[in-house]
């Protein structure tokens, strides 16, 4: 008889669980990258469909839920630390544990007799926050290494399968070389067979200069004026023997298989200069786009959610890369 009141009162917890889902959407949002918006559509609907006694809109937000557990792969193929993946862990037990509060509001539901609904429209929305992260990634700008094209703060959508193969001039997403942890984003400068010296901060691809429009110079570093050198900076050793066997006449050719990459802003970057040719297999995505900004440089907030509040850079959302 216990059971059978729980069951009975789970729509009704289902609801408030699914309003409460909506309201920290819409908090972060508001507070936070403000892409998640409309992530709050679905519980909000899911919400008010089971206040009026929908089967579906159970069924359906548990569906969306379920539909999540198929990216586990993805996710556990991706990089990051073990702290990170133990808190995708977390995540997915909890996508689970909602997963089941929400079928068994809908079974409880359909038991009472209550009219099913339409399930397409559910099953289409676990389609599209599904099917698109098989395909695409988000990451953040954390550094000043691209600046002039990419600013601290900026979050990217980046194409990360089928895997792009990089293309001279392109940015690229690549594991750094020297830190497996580690995502980087650089752009490709000289693809392999090409021959490449840097002179006066100029770079020389085949003889030719290059026009780099995109490149932000510090006058006042010296850092990468000159390229190849004659000794390896600290902490490159092991890259300048790379380059070093690959030098012929003051250029250096770059092998099969391995690109050289450098930051646009050219004079505050470890890139290729320090660490070598990067690998093909290393390379995971292209970015597409910047879909959101936030302005890092003012004073650093008290709280967590505080470091958002007032410094959104809008210009900069949406923009092409």
């Amino acid at each position: 008889m216990r059971a059978i009141a729980v069951l009975k009162r789970l729509p009704r917890i289902a609801a408030i669980v699914a309003f409460l889902i909506a309201g920290v959407v819409v908090l972060n949002g508001m507070l936070g990258p403000v892409i998640v918006l409309p992530f709050a559509i679905a519980p909000l609907c899911a919400g008010i469909g089971i206040l009026r006694r929908r089967v579906w809109s159970a069924y359906g937000f548990a569906t969306l839920f379920f539909a999540q557990l198929l990216l586990v792969p993805v996710i556990f193929l991706s990089t990051g630390t073990a702290v990170e993946h133990a808190s995708r862990i977390v995540e997915i037990v909890f996508w689970l544990m909602l997963g089941v509060l929400f079928l068994f509001a809908g079974h409880s539901l359909a038991a009472s007799g209550a009219p099913r609904g339409r399930p397409l429209p559910w099953i289409a929305i676990a389609a599209l926050t599904t099917v698109p992260f098989f395909f695409f990634q988000t990451f953040r700008i954390p550094g000043e290494s691209m600046e002039g094209t990419l600013l601290p703060g900026d979050s990217i959508l980046a194409q990360t399968f089928p895997r792009p193969v990089p293309e001279r001039g392109k940015l690229a997403l690549f594991v750094s070389p020297s830190d497996p942890d580690l995502v980087l984003i650089k752009r490709v400068i000289a693809v392999p067979g090409d021959r490449i010296h840097i002179a006066g901060k100029t770079v020389i691809l085949n003889g030719t200069a290059l026009d780099e429009k995109y490149v932000l110079h510090d006058v006042d570093q010296h850092y990468g004026e000159n390229f190849p050198t004659d000794s390896a900076d600290p902490g490159c050793a092991e890259g300048y023997e790379m380059l070093l066997r690959q030098t012929v006449n003051g250029e250096v050719v770059v092998p099969s298989g391995q690109y050289f990459v450098l930051g646009d802003r050219r004079e505050d970057s470890l890139d290729s200069r320090c660490w070598g040719f990067v690998r093909l297999d290393k390379f995971i995505g292209r970015p597409l786009v910047i879909y959101d900004s936030v302005d890092q440089t003012s004073e650093p907030a008290s709280g967590q959610y505080q470091e958002w509040e007032g410094r959104r850079r809008w210009a900069r959302m949406f923009k092409i890369l």
